[in-house]
C-alpha cells in the first residue's frame, strides 16, 4: 500500500497539478495575509465542476483587486450587490459575511494562523471551531452554511470540513511544489485529509476506509491510516488519492 501511494504522490504532486487546480490562486500572491485570505475564500468555493470553480475564482479575485487584504480591511466589500452570484450557492452576501468576519479576526490578530493556533493549540478541529466561532461572533451570532461545523451536537458526526482542510493543506504543507507552507505554528503532521468524493471512493477501493458516510469520523479514520504510512506528512497522500480518483 505504501509503495503504491508513494508512487502516486510522485506522479501527481508536480507543478503541472497547479495548472488545473484552485491552489493556483494563492500562488499569485506574495504577502502572507493575501495568501491566507485567498486560500480560505477559494477553498470555500472549491466544489463542483473544475472549470466552473476556476472561472468563479478568477471573477472573485478580480473583484477584490490587487490585495485581498486591503480590500477586506478598507471595507471594499460593503458596496457589493448582495444578490449577485459568486459561485453556485455562494453569493455576494456570503462573501460580505466572510469578509466582515475576516476583518474582525485581523483587528485582533496579525494572521489567521494565530486563531487556528490559539494558546498553542495544534488540534485542527479546534482551530476550525475557533475560526468559525470568531467569524460568527463578528457577524452578530449569525452562522453560515459555507463555513463548516466540525462539532455539531455530536462531535463524531460533525462535518468533514473538506474545504477548510484543503485551505489548511495549502497553508501548512511546504513541499516546494504545490503547497505553499507559509504557516509554521501548525505542522504537516497535525493536518487532516480533505475528504471529497474522489478521496472517499479511492480510499474504500484500497481498503483504507470502511465507513460509508463522509463525516468527521471518516476523515479521522483515513488520516489515522495515512499517518501509519508517513507520521510526519500523512496528507501528502491527498495527491495520490485525489489524483488517482480524478484520473479514473
Amino acid at each position: 500500500m505504501k509503495a503504491l501511494l508513494d508512487e502516486l504522490v510522485v506522479k501527481y504532486n508536480t507543478p503541472e497539478f497547479i495548472e488545473n487546480d484552485p491552489v493556483q490562486f494563492p500562488h499569485r500572491y506574495s504577502e502572507k495575509n493575501d495568501i491566507e485570505i485567498v486560500s480560505f475564500l477559494i477553498a470555500t468555493i472549491a466544489w463542483g465542476k473544475r472549470s466552473m470553480i476556476l472561472n468563479s475564482a478568477n471573477k472573485l479575485l478580480n473583484t477584490m483587486g490587487k490585495s485581498p487584504y486591503d480590500f477586506i480591511m478598507s471595507g471594499g466589500w460593503k458596496n457589493l450587490d448582495h444578490d449577485k452570484c459568486v459561485h453556485r450557492t455562494f453569493f455576494n452576501r456570503d462573501l460580505i459575511y466572510y469578509c466582515n468576519g475576516l476583518k474582525g479576526i485581523y483587528n485582533e490578530y496579525q494572521s489567521l494562523e494565530d486563531i487556528f493556533a490559539l494558546d498553542g493549540n495544534r488540534d485542527v478541529w479546534q482551530g476550525i471551531q475557533n475560526f468559525r466561532d470568531k467569524i460568527q461572533e463578528v457577524n452578530g451570532g449569525v452562522t453560515s452554511v459555507h463555513i463548516s461545523n466540525p462539532y455539531c451536537e455530536n462531535p463524531k458526526k460533525g462535518s468533514a470540513c473538506k474545504r477548510l482542510h484543503l485551505a489548511l493543506r495549502w497553508l501548512v504543507r511546504n513541499d516546494g511544489i504545490v503547497d505553499l507552507g507559509i504557516w509554521n505554528k501548525l505542522q504537516p503532521s497535525d493536518l487532516m485529509i480533505p475528504l471529497d468524493v474522489h478521496v472517499g471512493r479511492i480510499s474504500r477501493e484500497l481498503g483504507l476506509l470502511e465507513r460509508k458516510s463522509n463525516d468527521r469520523t471518516t476523515v479521522e479514520e483515513i488520516t489515522s491510516k495515512l499517518r501509519v504510512l508517513d507520521p510526519d506528512d500523512p496528507i501528502k497522500y491527498d495527491f495520490a488519492l485525489f489524483g488517482y480518483g480524478v484520473s479514473q
